[in-house]
Order: structure tokens, then sequence, then C-alpha cells
């Protein structure tokens, strides 16, 4: 079995992979790749399953030595990337020979890059899932951010075949544009004002620097609730926005905890959520409110459109 070992990790790159649902009434966070749609468009390009696990860099990229032969992907933000002396493009299937190094620069427009290997990285399993659960030490390489020095097995590759050409996600509806966060009604949504729902939608948020794979914490005016209530404490999802005490909302990330107290406004659609995997800190960003419906609509779309990139 063939092998990457990383030069450089960057300032966050771990191993990620769709995560692992249908664990939290066990407290287990499903965590997983916080743009997984990136994730699943570099791995069909490379030939593998959707849910390969593969590196997910943060903010700065990083350097990656392979052992053995293989076909790569990168998928996400823009960034400048070699393999020696060969350019790499975004969204394209390249292939790369033993001993060489394939070298990416930071990144612009997003925050996450994702490298996708033929055959995807093997690592031990948790709860049926390769993703790295950063603040509980769990899963991926060791159960942490990759090192200088880490050496990562490649799996076998046992089915498809790597994609003809690159893709262009801007096809993808609601993925790759700057558009507005679109939000449902949250299970606590009556416990707000008016105008605290005129706040959160018509506000243009900054993301905090506080911001990590938990929660992407937002400044601005502060969401008052209508009355002063208490909360027993329930199962929280993915992309829920929560408003504690102080009145500054906090957006759930891929790492949120499986149960939480403070009240939920509004939750982020399906279709959306890989957008927050590419939001920075000092990012600015807005919240539209669409029904049930029209989320159910737009996710469907968006799945149509990704099969339709490599029709």
């Amino acid at each position: 079995m063939s092998a990457i070992v990383v030069t450089a990790p960057g300032f966050l790159t771990t191993v990620q992979d769709l995560g692992r649902p249908g664990h939290a009434a066990e407290g287990v966070s499903a965590s997983g790749a916080a743009d997984p749609l990136a994730l699943r468009i570099g791995n069909r390009l490379v030939g593998n399953e959707e849910r390969a696990a593969a590196f997910e860099m943060t903010l700065v990229g990083g350097s990656f030595r392979f052992e053995g032969e293989g076909v790569v992907a990168l998928a996400g933000a823009e960034a400048g990337a070699r393999i020696g002396d060969r350019a790499v493009s975004l969204w394209c299937p390249a292939d790369v020979r033993a001993g060489e190094t394939l070298v990416c620069s930071g990144l612009r427009g997003g925050a996450r890059l994702y490298l996708c290997v033929r055959g995807g990285l093997s690592v031990p399993l948790v709860f049926g899932s390769a993703s790295t659960h950063v603040l509980t030490g769990s899963g991926g390489h060791e159960g942490r951010a990759a090192r200088a020095g880490d050496r990562v097995l490649v799996g076998a590759a046992i089915r498809g075949t790597p994609h003809r050409g690159a893709v262009d996600p801007s096809f993808v509806p609601g993925y790759r544009a700057r558009e507005p966060f679109r939000v449902t009604e949250g299970p606590q949504a009556s416990w707000f004002t008016a105008a605290a729902w005129a706040s959160l939608l018509e506000t243009e948020w900054r993301v905090d620097e506080a911001c990590d794979r938990m929660g992407i914490r937002l400044t601005g005016p502060r969401v008052p609730l209508e009355a002063v209530r208490e909360l027993v404490t329930e199962g929280v999802p993915l992309g829920a926005i929560q408003v504690p005490p102080s009145g500054l909302p906090i957006v759930l990330f891929v790492e949120h905890q499986t149960t939480g107290g403070y009240p939920k406004i509004a939750n982020v659609i399906a279709a959306d959520l890989a957008r927050l995997g590419g939001l920075r800190p000092r990012d600015n960003l807005r919240f539209e409110a669409v029904s049930f419906q029209a989320a159910r609509s737009l996710l469907r779309q968006q799945e149509e459109s990704l099969d339709a990139l490599f029709a």
C-alpha cells in the first residue's frame, strides 16, 4: 500500500470524509468535511466513492510527498498548486509520480481546500468514519491535525475511473455565488420579536475571529429575545443559529455539540451548508428567509446539478 508524507501541514490540515451522522443520541458529533460538496466533487474526479477520506486544508495550503504514483484532485478554495515544475489546476484530476511533491499555496476566496487521492486516505475508522474530530482528539490520523513527517496510507482503488477533464462548480446553484445564506425558522423562532427577525435578516454580519469547526460566531447588533425563558437542553442540528445571552448569533458548524440550551431562531438550509465551510474570519454575510418547501426544492436542484457535472 502506498502512502503520502506530509512535508508541510499548513495551519490546520486534517483527514476528513463525510462524517459520522446518526450517533448524536450517543453524544457523538458527526464532524466531517467543512465543505462537503468540494470533497464529493474531488472524490468523483479521481474515481472514488463520494465519502472517501481526503486531506482538508484550512486557510493555508500545505505540501505532500507521494511514495507511489497516483491520481489526485484539488477542490475548494482557490490556491496555487504545483507538482514538481507542473502547475495543477483545481477541479481537475492530475497524475502524480512516485517521489513527487504536491505544494499548495495559501487559500484565496474561501477557507478550505481538499486534496483527494485515488483510493482515498486509509486511517482507522471511528463510528464508521475516517473524519477527524479536532475538539475530542478522535478519528483521522491519530485524532489530530497533520504534522510535518506524518505518513498517511492510501487505500486501494476498488471501483470507478478518474473523470476526464475539469468540472466547473459554478454550475451547482447556491454553491460558489456570494449570495445570502438561506434559512428556515428554528424551533424557538416564536421566542423572538419581529424586530429581532428584522435584525437577523437585514444585518450584514461579520464572522468573528473566534470561529472554529464547532461554531461560526458572528458580530453585529444584538438579537433580543421576546422575553427571558428557560429552555431544557435539546438536540441541535448542523447549521442551527443559536442566540446566547449576549444576543450575538452562533451558527453551529460540523463539530457542534449534540445538545444545547440556547434558543435557535433559524437554521441554514441544507443546500447552503457547504458554503459555511468557505467562510473566513472577518468575512461578511447576510441571511434570507425561505420556506421549508423552498429549502427542499433548492437541495434537490443542487443534487441534480452536481450529477450533471459528471454526465
